[in-house]
């Protein structure tokens, strides 16, 4: 592959790994709910633009990091850390926004708003560092305060995407599909981090660093105007039947609820309490390997190695394994089950942190935490993007996933802080036995997972009514089918 341009280079492995992945699944046996050819084919054009838009938003938010590793001395690991804290927070708080907001105006509708207004603050941070780097600028307040508050803009705009695509494919997806949905939500994550990490840092050697914003600014700009006229938020908005998918709003067909009522549903749901504790650690971990990998490579200078200067293609590969991994065995094996998976992958991930405290100074501890990577997106795409349909519903499911979603981000900005504080910095920071604390930091999230994940272990959705029989409904000239439900 020494001749290909090195993106495609790549690219390619991914590219055979999805090849691979949907040979595997055509062969597996059909869940049949009665779809039709044709339904499934225009819920592919429902899905795959919408994935991509969210793959796309992710390289407009990781992208900060291979930035700010550019600039070099202008900014510090704990300017990162700062920057990162203030944009999850933010992200985090905005669910109690724009969880109800997605679930009045549609995820259609949402999606288009957090693609362009990402685009946009993509732009404004591209803006900065030009004028920093090109004009000598000093923004008011210092570069970091700056770029902390147009990445909390960014943050705010990009907390639309997950509600919005999980609103959107709840009422195109039973929940006999769901598990392998949440596989394609775990491979739309690991696409968006191989974006962010892989091009990112390919723009950032052949075009000054303000290209990381743009590029993305101008590919999200893209998916608007798509978006706009392929997405419609159900099936019927697109000339199909709508039909029941038998998760926790089957039955429910009285008026939408207001934000208060549906937080009490939600909280006052044993279930959905453990999934918040276990999403809490979850995003502790994902992103204390996901964010400090690359700036611990950096520092200790094996920034050329292997799996450091493959780092988002090769957590793209270990998110398109977990993630398909997750929702066969969740829909296969489990009965549709989301916490034995969720309890597997942390066993995984347990182990990795044990491991790590012993692989500082080894080149094993590159492919280790590739491998944690794997679970922790594996379980990130079950419970988010996948139970949060289950238990919040097609009717609920903004509010739902906006909570779940929070709780991750609530662990981001907790390792951000953390981490960003105790890890070395400077000389320091040149000596991989220094950064101990890294691994030390993740051992007790990675082990509370594990106990909460055996608290979920049975729990389903309980639909509001007993749900028909799972097939679509009868033509559109039958009273029947007027419901919008199976007759």
């Amino acid at each position: 592959m020494s001749s290909l341009p090195p993106w495609l280079a790549q690219l390619l492995p991914i590219l055979i790994l999805l090849g691979a992945i949907a040979l595997v699944l055509a062969r597996l046996p059909k869940v049949e709910l009665g779809h039709t050819d044709a339904f499934r084919r225009r819920r592919f054009f429902n899905w795959f633009p919408l994935g991509m838009t969210y793959a796309f938003l992710y390289m407009g938010r990781y992208n900060v990091n291979v930035a700010t590793s550019a600039l070099g001395g202008r900014t510090s690991n704990a300017d990162f850390g700062t920057i990162f804290a203030w944009g999850t927070l933010v992200y985090g708080f905005a669910f109690l926004l724009n969880g109800p907001l997605t679930d009045r105006l549609g995820g259609r509708k949402t999606i288009l708003i957090s693609a362009a207004g990402s685009s946009a603050a993509n732009v404004a941070m591209g803006g900065v560092v030009y004028a920093v780097l090109t004009q000598d600028w000093q923004p008011p307040g210092g570069l970091v305060a700056t770029l902390s508050f147009l990445y909390a803009v960014n943050m705010y705009f990009q907390s639309f995407g997950a509600v919005s695509i999980v609103k959107v494919n709840a009422s195109w997806f039973h929940v006999r599909e769901r598990g392998l949905l949440g596989g394609v939500f775990g491979i739309l994550i690991s696409l968006g981090v191989y974006f962010a990490y892989d091009w990112s840092r390919l723009i950032v050697k052949a075009a000054p660093t303000y290209w990381a914003f743009f590029v993305p600014a101008a590919i999200l700009a893209a998916f608007v105007v798509l978006d706009f006229f392929i997405i419609r938020d159900t099936p019927s908005h697109a000339g199909h039947p709508d039909f029941d998918t038998a998760d926790a709003s089957s039955g429910d067909t009285g008026p939408q609820l207001g934000l208060g009522a549906v937080l009490m549903r939600m909280l006052g749901n044993p279930t959905i309490i453990v999934i918040l504790c276990i999403e809490f650690c979850s995003g502790f971990m994902r992103n204390a390997i996901m964010q400090w990998y690359p700036k611990f490579a950096k520092s200790t200078g094996i920034s050329e190695s292997f799996v450091a200067a493959n780092w988002g293609m090769l957590l793209c590969v270990a998110g398109i394994t977990g993630g398909m991994f997750a929702g066969v065995i969740s829909d296969r094996i489990f009965d549709s089950r989301r916490g034995p998976v969720s309890f597997v992958l942390y066993a995984g991930m347990s182990l990795g942190a044990v491991a790590t405290l012993f692989l500082l100074n080894s080149v094993a501890l590159g492919w280790t935490v590739i491998f944690m990577s794997l679970c922790v997106i594996g379980v990130h795409g079950m419970l988010s993007g996948t139970a949060s349909m289950d238990f919040g519903g097609k009717k609920n499911a903004g509010v739902a996933v906006g909570i779940i979603d929070g709780a991750v981000y609530a662990g981001t900005a907790l390792q951000s802080i953390l981490l960003g504080r105790i890890l070395p910095s400077g000389e320091l920071a040149k000596d991989p036995s220094n950064w101990g604390n890294w691994p030390y930091a993740m051992l007790p999230l990675s082990f509370a997972g594990l106990l909460l994940a055996t608290r979920v272990w049975n729990a389903k959705p309980q639909p509001r009514a007993a749900p028909a029989p799972a097939t679509l409904p009868v033509p559109a000239e039958t009273p029947a089918s007027r419901t919008g439900t199976r007759g």
